[in-house]
């Protein structure tokens, strides 16, 4: 197992960043961390790496116990933090140089300079100083410095920031690729991202962990609901649609429109068009929503 997080606290003064959680991550998986702004995610994750303590509980790395053994940890750990930091005035050959030293990588340190920069699809841009860069390319430059010393644990906070759509496809199949023989954790906002990508997906909420599991059982857990959008001419109040029979809970998107969920072998459209004829609405758009991954993360983090 390459990385136990074992009932990890942090605590900011009154602030629960997290919230007693544990999880595990094998070699060869890959993880999506997901979870709202403030969740918590890069709160972890720099524990993982070593930057910043827990308040209680036990995380290991490889092993290695992140409080006890830091040295030992970063060594196993490659890193790509949220706001990526890098020497814009220096060139990237030069900056790869510079992290390779850092690393104590001695022996066919160019060799492995020059393997990052083509892993990473930077070999036209190598020229150049790491200012000069669009974002996109300075993700690349920020993960080419998190491989280049071929970690067994890659964590990686929103990697793919920034990248356009065929910089994305190219990134997120380096990801998969590299999730074959490491360990990678990974955040991201993007849900597409990772149902193409993991295998497994921890997702927390106000510093609590509200799903461990594969994609494909989440997807099964939640098969039991049916969700139905309404869009009516006119307002109306969450308390009066949860009363419509069947309806075991009701979510409103803006304004008019709103989410019925039931259970899965409910139609609860009949009573809903009674609803409306009572309430003298009219319904603009009625349809049957099917649960995708992002359903399911926006129903698992709301704030009810």
């Amino acid at each position: 197992m390459s990385v136990k997080v074992l009932d990890i606290s942090k605590v900011y003064g009154k602030q629960n960043a997290l919230d007693g959680i544990s999880f595990d991550v094998n070699a060869g998986e890959v993880l999506g961390f997901l979870g709202p702004n403030g969740a918590g995610k890069s709160t972890m994750m720099k524990i993982l790496t070593c930057f910043i303590p827990q308040t209680a509980g036990q995380a290991f790395v490889c092993g290695f116990n992140v409080e006890e053994e830091p040295l030992e940890v970063k060594k196993c750990v490659g890193y790509l933090p949220e706001n990526n930091p890098l020497y814009f005035d220096m060139y990237i050959k030069e900056y790869l140089e510079f992290i390779a030293g850092i690393q104590g990588i001695k022996q066919n340190k160019m060799a492995r300079v020059k393997e990052m920069i083509g892993m990473t699809g930077l070999e036209a841009e190598q020229h150049k100083k790491i200012g000069a860069l669009s974002k996109g390319y300075r993700q690349r430059v920020g993960l080419a410095q998190a491989l280049i010393h071929d970690p067994k644990v890659l964590i990686l906070d929103e990697p793919t920031s920034g990248l356009d759509p065929n910089q994305l496809t190219e990134i997120r199949n380096l990801i998969k690729n590299i999730g074959k023989e490491k360990t990678v954790i990974f955040s991201t906002h993007i849900m597409q991202e990772v149902t193409a990508i993991c295998s497994r997906v921890v997702i927390i909420n106000k510093g609590k962990i509200v799903a461990n599991d594969s994609i494909e059982i989440l997807q099964q857990q939640t098969a039991n609901k049916s969700v139905i959008s309404v869009e009516f001419d006119a307002p109306t109040s969450k308390n009066a649609l949860k009363k419509i029979a069947g309806v075991v809970d009701v979510e409103q998107l803006n304004n008019n429109n709103w989410l019925l969920y039931s259970d899965a072998d409910t139609d609860i459209r009949k009573e809903l068009f009674n609803f409306a004829i009572e309430q003298k609405l009219a319904i603009i758009t009625i349809k049957k929503e099917e649960q995708n991954l992002e359903d399911i993360f926006h129903s698992l983090t709301k704030n009810l």
